[in-house]
């Protein structure tokens, strides 16, 4: 361990920060897609993955973004972050089926009836862990100001959720919104570096979720408060993981293991153009 300690030493004085690439919105990576950002309406399908699909390949008018929800936490934290993001959101329509224990849905709308106490929690979510350490109460507010939110847990009928979407949209009024309000907190953004190959490797610290958006690998660091720590993003898994060793954010060689095996199937995903699902530890 102590040989690894000094390699890690060595790594830490190897890399410098540099600025990363903006974004347009969506800003919070995930897999959404969208059709009219200036639309009104959004639909999660909740744990119908192929649902979204359906539903966006017949384009409803009125259609901004659509995807799936899977988490009671950070999956709706996400959801929140992106549409106090996009003032054109007026509509939030939750269909698809349920994520079994997870419940994102029924926790999602309990957070439009009783928004979070001081520890971040939703009063009355039946999830596991219905808690958004990431958010805080003045954007929860803002949200349940800015979104009115549509119950159509269980329904997974893409004509029927279409024409809910067409009448959403034609109720929606027509002029400009309030701007988002900012966010108290900023998370960094870390471009990933690579040294040259005969360089040992050490991680240290936290988990990840592993993602990729359009060209670039990306890979959300938490604490285990589902804090979200930090965003790194790469064009390859090898800068990737360089990156996590130089920054010393994790601590165990099965966990460093897994990661370099779960960025090289992201890489190729990416690579050939298909669907990546982060697989399990």
């Amino acid at each position: 361990m102590r040989v690894l300690e000094e390699f890690g030493f060595l790594l830490s004085q190897t890399f410098a920060g540099t600025r990363a690439v903006k974004r347009k919105w969506p800003h919070v990576p995930g897999k959404y897609i969208v059709l009219d950002p200036a639309a009104p309406v959004a639909v999660t399908s909740l744990g119908s993955v192929a649902l979204a699909h359906e539903l966006a390949v017949s384009a409803p008018e009125g259609l901004c973004i659509t995807g799936k929800l899977e988490t009671e936490n950070i999956g709706i934290e996400k959801i929140l972050k992106n549409v106090l993001a996009n003032p054109a959101i007026r509509f939030l329509v939750c269909a698809g089926a349920e994520p079994p224990k997870h419940l994102a849905g029924a926790t999602l709308l309990a957070l439009f009836r009783s928004g979070i106490d001081a520890r971040g929690r939703i009063p009355g979510a039946p999830g596991m862990r219905p808690v958004l350490p990431n958010t805080t109460p003045d954007e929860v507010e803002a949200f349940r100001r800015q979104v009115e939110p549509v119950d159509m847990i269980g329904c997974t009928d893409a004509a029927l959720i279409a024409a809910k979407v067409r009448e959403l949209s034609g109720r929606a009024v027509r002029s400009p919104s309030p701007p988002a309000p900012d966010t108290p907190r900023s998370v960094s953004r870390v471009l990933a570096s690579a040294p040259a190959p005969d360089r040992i490797k050490l991680d240290k610290g936290g988990y990840f979720v592993i993602g990729i958006e359009a060209d670039v690998i990306l890979v959300e660091h938490y604490d285990y408060r589902d804090r979200l720590l930090h965003v790194i993003e790469g064009k390859d898994a090898r800068a990737v993981y360089w990156t996590l060793i130089s920054k010393g954010w994790v601590t165990r060689i099965d966990h460093a293991a897994y990661l370099g095996k779960e960025l090289a199937r992201a890489e190729l995903c990416m690579k050939q153009g298909a669907e990546f699902e982060q697989d399990g530890a």
